[in-house]
């Protein structure tokens, strides 16, 4: 692999349910070539218990690959790196203390991401890695833990599913110890019909031209029924049929003599196929095509997008914020008002002034979003919308910091709220959110009238404001304001002075 340290090399990891995979890329005239790939077969969510805990086993066999993935990627700084967590970290509690071990075994942050988030980036990978066929095309991706079912046209999804079902869950629920009998198999594939129910009807309504499958899961599919002489052009229903049976024939994961089929994968294979089988059926189709691209692929592009200023959750914001009718002039001036603050406070509280600037942004835009619902508690109504809708580009934990800022932009300032998040975000969260919350009080009037001139000064738990040319004793409300504000900040330990 080429030095890490260089400024073009990008990395995506993503922490499957069934694989840890990693993806090194460089940047070529705004394209991306891959230079490394890594693969280890963690079986995260086989080592999952009824209370969403990870056995000892399976939680230190994975820090071990993410240690061995950390001294790839040792050198890279944090902005060239994206990892992700996918269903099964999406089901262990936040306080687990694992995200935190894997994080320290990483050197990076890992980000725990959405169903729907999984299958907007599988897409990505898939429509960066083939062809446009022209029209739409239907991606299929089958992990450890969740399907994702995408349409999408171009490189844009139109609509995104997924399901709580894996070749792992899958497998360990109907063919336990490896055993493949016929009505096991019977019944796995009316299980996962089951879960397709719900979106078959959309899905088939919308059509597409060209069906492709992205996972580990399909490709062996792939790879087997050509081994196999089958089908020599993706997979067919054909193929698909002829594949159960020789499984149920086998009779066990390990008696299946596929060369195709690798010993890691044997023991999740038949859920797979059950699961694969399902969504043959239910969307009616008739051949598979496979593409080398998937999540982690889509990762990286993703990432390449944030560097090239493409990002994503840019296009979410300003979604958001038409579907909720926001004042975008309001929303600019609050945002103009905080950049001055946190320019004067960056340096003091050793913030990323780009990374502030980016999130206040954002947090201006949508402060007002719960209007739409009722004046009374609106930023209580914000953050709620914010916290459970499927925002694109947002993980889970950067869904959850939006949605804080929201919440704390004005009346009582609860720390417990901003304690929600991880340990390492708190201090730098009260920061932008003080910063917000006086913006606002600055901007309440919602007038175009310039800023005053303001100098900003910030002590032990205390933050000063001093106006030029007497603007504060020409505005009395704003003195109120401020004299309420001081109050709410006194009950989380700072002291607000102005003058």
């Amino acid at each position: 692999m080429s030095n890490a340290s260089d400024a073009d090399t990008l990395a995506a990891i993503d922490l499957g349910s069934n694989s840890f995979h990693m993806i090194v890329g460089r940047q070529q005239n705004e394209q991306l070539q891959v230079i490394d790939r890594l693969r280890e077969p963690v079986r995260l969510a086989a080592g999952l218990t009824d209370k969403h805990r990870l056995t000892p086993e399976v939680a230190q066999r994975a820090l071990e690959c993410l240690e061995r993935f950390g001294q790839r990627i040792r050198d890279l700084p944090p902005e060239s790196v994206r990892a992700v967590g996918t269903n099964t970290l999406r089901r262990i509690p936040s306080g687990d203390g694992f995200l935190d071990a894997a994080q320290r075994a990483l050197g990076h942050s890992i980000e725990v991401i959405s169903g729907i988030e999984e299958a907007r980036l599988v897409y990505l990978g898939v429509a960066h890695s083939l062809p446009d066929p022209g029209g739409r095309r239907l991606v299929v991706d089958i992990g450890g833990g969740s399907t994702e079912i995408i349409i999408g046209e171009n490189f844009e999804p139109v609509r995104l599913e997924s399901l709580y079902m894996g070749c792992v869950s899958m497998s360990q629920k109907f063919f336990p110890d490896g055993d493949i009998q016929k009505g096991a198999m019977k019944n796995a594939i009316l299980a996962a019909r089951l879960e397709l129910q719900s979106c078959k009807y959309p899905f088939r309504a919308l059509g597409w031209r060209m069906a492709t499958g992205s996972s580990g899961t399909i490709r062996t599919v792939r790879d087997v029924v050509k081994e196999m002489g089958w089908s020599d052009n993706g997979i067919s229903a054909e193929s698909l049929k002829q594949l159960r049976s020789a499984l149920v024939q086998a009779g066990h994961a390990d008696r299946l003599a596929f060369s195709s089929l690798s010993d890691d994968r044997k023991p999740v294979f038949a859920g797979g196929v059950a699961i694969l089988s399902a969504v043959f059926h239910a969307l009616k189709v008739e051949r598979m095509l496979c593409s080398s691209g998937a999540l982690r692929e889509g990762l990286l592009y993703d990432l390449l997008g944030r560097i090239q200023h493409h990002d994503i959750r840019e296009s979410t914001v300003q979604s958001l914020a038409q579907r909720y009718h926001v004042d975008f002039e309001q929303a600019q001036r609050v945002k103009e008002a905080a950049f001055v603050l946190v320019e004067k406070l960056a340096g003091d509280w050793q913030l990323r002034l780009d990374d502030a600037r980016q999130w206040l942004h954002w947090a201006a835009m949508l402060h007002e979003i719960g209007l739409v619902i009722a004046h009374s508690q609106y930023h209580k109504h914000g953050a709620y919308v914010l916290e459970h809708s499927d925002l694109p580009g947002f993980s889970l934990r950067d869904q959850r910091l939006l949605s804080v800022l929201v919440r704390c932009h004005r009346r009582k300032f609860r720390k417990l709220i901003i304690d929600t998040l991880p340990e390492s975000m708190r201090e730098n969260t009260i920061r932008l959110c003080l910063v917000l919350r006086l913006a606002v009080l600055l901007r309440r009037n919602r007038s175009s009238d310039p800023l005053p001139g303001i100098d900003v000064a910030t002590g032990s738990g205390s933050i000063a404001l001093t106006f030029h040319d007497d603007w504060l004793q020409q505005h009395p409300l704003t003195q109120a304001d401020l004299k309420i504000e001081r109050k709410y900040l006194k009950n989380v330990g700072i002291r607000l002075e102005y003058r």
